[in-house]
């Protein structure tokens, strides 16, 4: 089984979604295909052994639709400008010195650009190879533009955007002198005579003639596009416009025939502004949506803009500068105070501080030194480095964050499925209710002209784009705000899931605790001072590998204490360490140790007391005599009782599972507020432990560092990854929380809810809307002796409902944690 996602041009509302996926599940050897109206994105799922990629494009293509294969991981695309070209035969000699290389996919020269566009594999080929093949054949290859098929997408849509705000101004500037003259009398404006109704009526019809043809022109994308929809049996949103628009322009025509025969009180009867209203109202609605659509991208925006453009790299000695998107693995590159660093790579040279914020959301710079590594995208803060070049294009972190937040982008939510059903099948219902509604009331005494006003305004005022559009733009705008934060949510399913989470269960080690044991408290007997207990018992475990010995030791090595040697090493396992320093016999470890050395206790009450609170105590002697306790712990993170707490005033049960003994649990949990404790969970188990919940009836999100808690993160309805994001937690968890901050997890279900509430009432209204407009449409106010529905008006409706549903999205950008 194979699983692409290509890039769908041409659709215009949800039934054209719907489309596509019905002509795919027709189609022999696909599994599984979902379109996302929002993003224009196709993920199919197909048995490659039936069906190839060209089989599903020319599917798509048959039914009047264009596919485009997203590129591979390792296939990179490059546009390099070209100098030296001056006729066909140059750009012509470039392309195969190009095509010669082998890892060169495709290559293609634009003599008017000056550019060669070459999609080449990165495994086989770099682009100084690419460069030099060029410079070869006698030509100058320039510095790469660095343009990717998202900004070329972008560039598209810009174009077309701008299009759309062209045809929608001819049509305004039509549509308004034409709504002037058709309707002007009616409301006592004074019209000149040579085209009034009265006095000259065949010119006031022809002049609304030649005024909406333009307006129509204008309008064209609706007749090519819902005629061809129309006549392949798939019909969409432009073939309810076109056939409405196009009933009113030829019964305007025929009252024009009939005026030209002498029948003048056709006049009064011209539908030509209807026509004309119509199409420049659902021009308007469409720019707005368009505007409006292209906000709920902005996250993914960001983070593209955070890559800088060039870099400076060290060659033979000397500083170079090169654009970003021409660095390869292995290259030194030189960062200097201020300055982003382009990709990920490791220190070689130099200290300084980074700011990881824009990609983790954490505030505070982190202290970078050589053999750390630095991430793409953050800032340099206070020192010049060197670093090599690790990962590039699709392998950094921030591309990887980016191509997470595109699928959870284009991903779709369970709750969607029920409008993604009716969307397929609301286009044809809403023509036959159109027919039925005008012959209904024709046969029943109206007039043609009744009957007309009927079809047209039921026609016009359904509208399959709010359906199409309520959860897409939503999922959009959700998951952009939660990357902002540091929240990478995996896509509307796992978006959907949280908010119905009502018990999070949290790994105790490195999760609620730094997972890193601390040296607590530090007690004495009176036989010798804090500092010379601790730099004794320091000088005692340089021989053990033990985490509490390490503890320590480092507890020591931050208090600047120099530690002395020790001789005559001797482990006692489950009980501590005995060791000579300087001549003095020391003992390190539990109660048991002591008595079978028969050691004197003392500071019982003080030890007893520490366990309690979740810290082992390790008493120290000194030649016999107890000389005091060194307490060590696995310490709370600053921020798990804050996140318990905000955990709580959502309505949600906090679990803690680890493999520690009952009482360090419980003296844990208790100071953070945890209401239930699996303590003595052997790792293997702790999936079956999610398990028993989720039979309880629990829904249940597990929160852990994604890697060892894997089986954990898979069993729970949400597996939630705390940590740096940049390893293995990725992949195994449906939320990445980039920070190691437990209150994430609370914003995270906020946001959810905050998304999930948004899309249902942009559902609600969107099936509320056609549910109640289409009945009006149809004249059930008139049948109840109410007004008519005036078909301008329902296209004025129809116009802004859907994009009223993508503003109503474009609220959740005002989220805050």
């Amino acid at each position: 089984m194979e699983k692409k996602n290509l890039n769908i041009t041409g659709m215009t509302c949800a039934a054209c979604a719907r489309a596509i996926e019905k002509a795919l599940d027709k189609t022999e050897g696909i599994r599984q295909a979902s379109v996302n109206l929002a993003t224009e994105k196709l993920t199919v799922e197909y048995d490659d052994e039936k069906i190839d990629l060209n089989g599903i494009k020319e599917a798509i293509q048959k039914i009047g639709y264009k596919a485009e294969e997203e590129k591979d991981g390792s296939i990179r695309e490059v546009y390099i400008p070209v100098e030296g070209m001056t006729c066909a035969a140059c750009s012509q000699a470039v392309e195969r010195a190009l095509k010669k290389l082998s890892g060169v996919k495709e290559a293609s020269v634009n003599l008017a650009a000056e550019k060669a566009f070459v999609l080449y594999d990165t495994a086989q080929i770099r682009i100084s190879d690419l460069k030099d093949a060029i410079n070869k054949a006698g030509y100058k290859a320039l510095d790469v533009d660095g343009m990717s098929a998202e900004d070329d997408r972008a560039l598209k849509k810009e174009k077309e955007r701008k299009s759309l705000r062209r045809r929608l101004i001819v049509a305004t500037v039509f549509t308004v002198p034409l709504f002037v003259i058709a309707m002007g009398h009616m409301a006592g404006l004074p019209i000149p005579r040579a085209i009034s109704p009265h006095d000259n009526p065949l010119n006031f019809a022809l002049v609304q003639l030649a005024l909406v043809i333009p307006a129509m022109i204008a309008g064209y994308r609706f007749y090519t596009s819902g005629f061809s929809r129309l006549f392949k049996g798939a019909p969409n949103m432009d073939s309810l416009i076109a056939v409405g628009t196009l009933a009113a322009f030829l019964y305007g025509i025929y009252a024009v025939i009939r005026i030209m025969q002498g029948d003048t009180e056709y006049a009064g009867h011209l539908y030509f502004e209807t026509a004309g209203v119509i199409i420049t109202l659902i021009l308007l609605g469409k720019h707005l949506e368009m505007i409006s659509k292209g906000k709920t991208s902005e996250a993914i925006k960001a983070l593209m803009g955070l890559q800088p453009k060039t870099a400076v790299i060290l060659k033979d000695g000397k500083e170079t500068v090169i654009p970003a998107a021409e660095l390869e693995i292995g290259d030194i590159v030189l960062v200097k105070p201020g300055e982003r660093i382009p990709v990920d790579g490791v220190i070689t040279e130099g200290r300084t501080s980074v700011d990881e914020s824009m990609l983790t959301g954490e505030s505070i710079p982190t202290e970078k030194n050589p053999g750390d590594s630095v991430v793409g995208a953050s800032i340099n803060k206070n020192g010049s480095i060197k670093f090599r070049v690790t990962k590039v294009g699709k392998d950094t972190a921030l591309a990887k964050i980016i191509k997470l937040v595109e699928e959870a982008q284009g991903s779709k939510a369970p709750i969607a499925k029920l409008a993604d059903i009716i969307s397929g099948y609301f286009v044809p219902i809403v023509m036959a209710i159109a027919v039925i509604a005008g012959l209904a009331w024709y046969l029943s005494g109206e007039s043609a002209e009744f009957s007309l006003t009927i079809f047209i305004s039921v026609l016009v005022i359904a509208c399959p784009c709010a359906l199409g559009l309520a959860t897409p733009t939503a999922i959009m705008v959700g998951t952009g705000k939660g990357a902002e934060y540091g929240i990478l949510i995996k896509g509307g399913e796992a978006l959907e899931t949280a908010h119905k989470v009502d018990t999070v269960v949290l790994d105790k080690t490195g999760t609620v605790t730094e997972g890193e044991p601390k040296v607590t408290d530090i007690l004495t007997s009176g036989i010798m001072s804090e500092s010379e207990l601790l730099q004794i018992s320091a000088s005692a475990e340089r021989g053990s590998e033990h985490p509490l010995g390490e503890a320590i030791i480092r507890e020591a090595e931050n208090r600047g204490l120099s530690l002395r040697e020790g001789e005559d090493f001797q482990a006692v396992p489950g009980h501590g360490i005995q060791v000579t320093v300087q001549g003095r016999k020391v003992l390190l470890g539990n109660r048991k140790l002591m008595t079978d050395r028969n050691t004197e206790l003392f500071l019982e009450e003080e030890a007893e007391r520490l366990a309690q609170e979740g810290k082992t105590p390790m008493f120290v002697a000194v030649d016999g005599k107890v000389a005091g306790i060194i307490a060590v712990a696995d310490t709370v993170k600053p921020s798990s009782k804050k996140a318990v707490e905000e955990l709580h005033a959502l309505g949600i049960e906090t679990v803690m599972i680890t493999g520690d003994n009952k009482r360090t649990a419980q003296a844990v949990a208790k100071q953070i507020g945890i209401d239930r404790v699996l303590a003595e969970v052997l790792p293997e188990d702790k999936a079956n432990e999610i398990k028993k919940l989720r039979a309880e009836g629990k829904k249940t999100a597990m929160v852990g560092d994604g890697i060892n808690d894997a089986p954990a993160l898979a069993q729970a309805d949400i597996g939630i990854a705390i940590g740096s994001g940049t390893d293995v937690a990725m992949e195994s968890a449906d939320i990445v929380l980039m920070k190691s901050d437990l209150t994430d997890v609370a914003v995270a279900m906020k946001l959810s809810r905050k998304t999930i509430r948004n899309i249902k009432q942009n559902l609600f209204w969107a099936f509320g809307y056609n549910t109640a407009g289409i009945p009006i449409a149809a004249g059930l106010l008139h049948l109840f002796g109410g007004p008519l529905l005036n078909p301008m008006i329902a296209a004025a409706a129809m116009a802004f409902s859907s994009v009223s549903v993508v503003t109503n999205a474009l609220r959740l950008r005002k989220f805050k944690p």
